[in-house]
Order: structure tokens, then sequence, then C-alpha cells
């Protein structure tokens, strides 16, 4: 009777313990509870950057997937930069006197914004058929400048409609609009003035769209460890292209009429389109061809950075981030430099030294050679330190550093040391080339800081990076003009100290690490 009354009394507690659990557990239904899901919860997120709970086994990169979609955005940016810059090699044969060429003084002025220079002198004799106009430099300025603010219109929201609709749809679009634009420009110079401005305004759209929307699609193909040499490959295709259409376009012109630089260009965006399509997907999980082994390690190596979900834009909170700021700014100031060196290079040497390294289509695309170089080297460079166990907020840091001091020292000591012409040419070839090393830094940082939404800041980072497209050749065409002895220093210096505190700036306030407002909140009933 003791031991069954010891074990009735023992089924009574469990009972009354089962019940009062119950409860405890209705009361906690009634209240909803914000749970944080933190891409790496309990560690550091700054150099964790993958789910550490699953280790998947690394894909091979050779032959891979994913790098075959960063060769897809890479021959897309190659063919919209080559289109974006041919008019400024083909406008020497489109004027039709030497007395309208704009000189190295009216460029100063009449090229502000897109001249990477006129790498040709104007045909002696151009191929039958082939039209010409009686534009003065004021008329090819706005030619020239036309791009640029259709660039500004959609570079901003490009990043967010390619996270929305995806990259493939908005960068495929904007590819075959580029070219059909491209095909229609020698038409559009016959229709006049107001139709070629608006062609090229609309072009200017389209670049905006395929520079700022591409980046959406790392969110779900660039593993944390491989990104920046994903990156790298894609973007190296806009200094490629710049490459190849100066070196081309001329010997083009020259041959077989400058409207044909124009149907070559522009038919070759054509036939990359419909490869665009087959070949590119903006999900690995929706690629048909696909490796298992591959789709399992982007898939695992992301699985708690990207979301299943649209999350909406914390715009107030991104206001408030410093880090976001830093990054901006640090774009804008680079940019500055970026636009003094290939705008007034050419126009620097002439001055100086009475050479017009325009005539030489090799030295003018020399500069974006080694650039194009450099950048790859630099991408594979920062993930090589990547898988050295260097925090990813110090390879960031390192790579924004190269790519932004060397190259505005070189600029800022080029007047007082460069005493003859080779040595001016190496070093704003130098200066050019190095400066693609922050490519890996600061143009990718976004994806860091808030992969969620780094479709949406690359392209407002770089639209408010392309208010200096505008900015710095018209500060530097006002300084150029009031002190004609002093005016290269001024130009060089200031933008010597824009660019560094640019730097500074980053320098202290960037970071790395996936910020609160970028995290993901759902709503959990316990």
């Amino acid at each position: 009777m003791v031991t069954s009354h010891n074990h009735r009394v023992t089924l009574t507690d469990i009972i009354a313990e089962h019940g009062s659990e119950k409860q405890t557990s209705e009361e906690q239904n009634t209240v909803t509870t914000m749970t944080e899901l933190s891409p790496t919860a309990g560690k550091n997120s700054q150099d964790i950057q993958g789910d550490e709970k699953v280790s998947p086994r690394k894909a091979s990169s050779i032959c891979s997937t994913r790098y075959g979609i960063a060769f897809m955005v890479h021959l897309c940016n190659f063919t919209i930069m080559a289109q974006n810059i041919i008019m400024n090699i083909t406008m020497v044969a489109m004027v039709n006197s030497t007395n309208h060429q704009p000189s190295f003084n009216d460029s100063t002025e009449g090229l502000p914004v897109d001249s990477f220079g006129d790498p040709n002198n104007s045909p002696k004799s151009l191929p039958a058929g082939a039209p010409v106009y009686d534009w003065n430099p004021q008329i090819q300025g706005i030619i020239f400048s036309a791009i640029n603010y259709g660039i500004i219109l959609t570079l901003a929201p490009s990043g967010y409609l390619a996270g929305r609709v995806g990259t493939k749809r908005v960068v495929g679009a904007a590819l075959l609009g580029s070219s059909l634009l491209v095909l229609f420009t020698p038409l559009a110079a016959e229709f006049g003035l107001v139709f070629l401005t608006a062609t090229r305004i609309l072009q200017g759209m389209s670049l905006g769209l395929v520079y700022g929307g591409q980046f959406a699609i790392w969110e779900r193909w660039s593993p944390p460890h491989e990104r920046s040499r994903l990156c790298g490959v894609a973007v190296s295709g806009l200094l490629l292209g710049t490459s190849i259409a100066i070196l081309l376009g001329g010997i083009i012109s020259q041959t077989l009429g400058w409207p044909f630089v124009f149907y070559i260009f522009g038919g070759f965006g054509c036939v990359c389109f419909p490869l665009w399509c087959v070949l590119v997907y903006d999900d690995p999980v929706a690629h048909p061809w696909i490796n298992i082994t591959e789709k399992e390690y982007i898939i695992s190596s992301l699985a708690q950075q990207v979301s299943s979900t649209k999350q909406p834009l914390p715009i107030k909170a991104m206001v408030r981030s410093a880090p976001l700021w830093s990054m901006c700014v640090c774009c804008f100031s680079h940019q500055w430099l970026i636009n003094v060196i290939t705008v007034y290079a050419p126009t620097y040497i002439s001055s100086v030294f009475n050479i017009d390294i325009r005539n030489s289509g090799f030295l003018s695309a020399l500069p974006f050679i080694i650039a194009w170089v450099v950048c790859l080297l630099g991408s594979y460079l920062a993930d090589f330190l990547l898988t050295k166990n260097f925090r990813l907020v110090t390879v960031r840091k390192i790579a924004t550093v190269l790519g932004n001091l060397p190259s505005s020292t070189f600029l800022l000591v080029l007047p007082f040391i460069a005493s003859n012409y080779i040595i001016a040419v190496s070093l704003l070839t130098l200066s050019c080339g190095l400066g693609l090393l922050s490519q890996p830094g600061v143009y990718v940082n976004a994806l860091d800081i808030a992969p969620r939404h780094s479709s949406f800041l690359m392209g407002m980072s770089r639209a408010f990076a392309q208010l200096s497209a505008v900015l710095a050749p018209t500060v530097s065409g006002f300084l150029l003009s009031q002190d004609p002895e002093f005016g290269w220093r001024n130009v060089f210096s200031l933008s010597f100290v824009i660019n560094t505190l640019g730097l500074i700036f980053y320098l202290i306030f960037g970071k790395a690490d996936v910020q609160d407002w970028a995290k993901e909140r759902k709503l959990t009933h316990l």
C-alpha cells in the first residue's frame, strides 16, 4: 500500500507539472516576438560570411556555372561600354571640317563628362557615302554629355528593379535596347540634333540599367570567399570594351565609314542578347544545367545571407548608416579622380609637351588595358587574402587604399617630376591602371554590409559617384581657365585632396559585417 501510495503521488505530481507547462505554453503563444536571424549568430559576421553549420564541399571554379555567369556579365559589360564610347571615336569623322574639331582648350569644356579621348586623327579621305555634319565644339559637347544624363536617371533605381524582377530581365532588356539604339544612331544623326541627343539619353538609360542592375545576380551566385573574383571578372568587361573600341573604332571608321562602327558594335550586342537569355539565370536553383555539387555549394554558403522573401527597404536606417555613407563618399571621391584622369590626360600631355596622344589608338587604350589586368589580379588577390584568414574588413580597406592613394599621389606629383613625355604618360597610365584595385574594395562593400539589399545599394552608390562625372570636369575646367600658369597643379591637387578625404572617411567608418538594419526579421509565434 505504501508503494502504491507513493506511485500515485508521483503520477499526480507529473500531471500537475504537465498542466503547468501547458498553461505556460499557452500564455507564451499570446505574445509575438521578433526573432533576428543573424547570418552568423554568436560569431563575428565580419570574418565569417557563410553558414557555419553547413560545411559544403567546395565546387571547382574551373568550367563552373558561376564563372560562366561572370563571363556572360563580362561580355555584356564589354558590349555596352564599347557602344557607349564609340561616339567619342567617330566624332572626328562625323564633322566636316578640322576647323570644327574641338581644340584641347575647347575640349576641356566641350567634352566634360564622357570623353575618353579621340584615339585617331580625322581620316584623310572619308569613304564614299559617309555623311558629315556641321557641328561646332559646343554641339559636340551636348552630344557627348547626353548619355550621362540617361545614366544618372536609371543608375539608382536599376539595382532595386533588378532585385525585384531579376537581373536576367533588366540587364537583358537594357542590352537589347542599347544595341538597337546604337544601330539607329546613324539614322538619328540624319534626322537632326534633337533625335540624336534623345537617342543618346535613352542609350545612357540602358547603360545605367546594366551598370547598376548587374550586381543583384551576385546576391545568389557568389560564395562569400569568391565574391571579389566574380565581381572583378564581370566588371572588368567595362575596361576591355573601352580598350577594344578605341583600338578598332578608328580603323573601322577610316576603312568602312563611321556608320559601320555603330552597325558592327550594335549588331554584336544583338548577337549577345540571345546568348544572355539562354545562359544566364538569376538563381542557381533555377539553372537547368548546373552541377549538383556546385549548386549545393553555392546554396549552402549563402544559406543565411539570402532571404527567401522580399524584404522592405529600411530607408531611414540606411540614411543614418555611417558605413553606407562612407562607401558612397569614397566611391564619389575615387570617381572624381578617375574622371579627371580619363578626361584631362590627353589635354595635359598636349598643353605641356605639345604631343597629341589621341593620334595613337594604342596609347589611348593602354591605360584601360592595364586597368583591365589590374582589376582581375586585384580581385583574385583579395579573395586569396581571405583564404589566409585576413579579416574581411581589412581586405576591403587594403584594396581601397591601394586603388586610391598611389593613383592620387602620382597625379599630385605629375606637374613637378614629369620632365618629359614618357614619364608623364607612364605616370598617367599607372594612375589610371592602379585605380581599379579599388574594385574588390569599396565597390563590392555593399555585398558585405547588406547582402539582402546589395543590389539597391550598389546602384545607389554608383549613382552618387556618377555625380562626379558632371562636377569634376566642370570644376577642373574653371580652375584651368582662371589660372593658366598653375591650373594643372590646382586641378591635380584638388583631386588628391578630395580623393584622400574620401579614403580617410571610409577607413574610419567603413565596415564589412552585416549591419543590424540589413538582417532579416521574422514574426515568430512560440
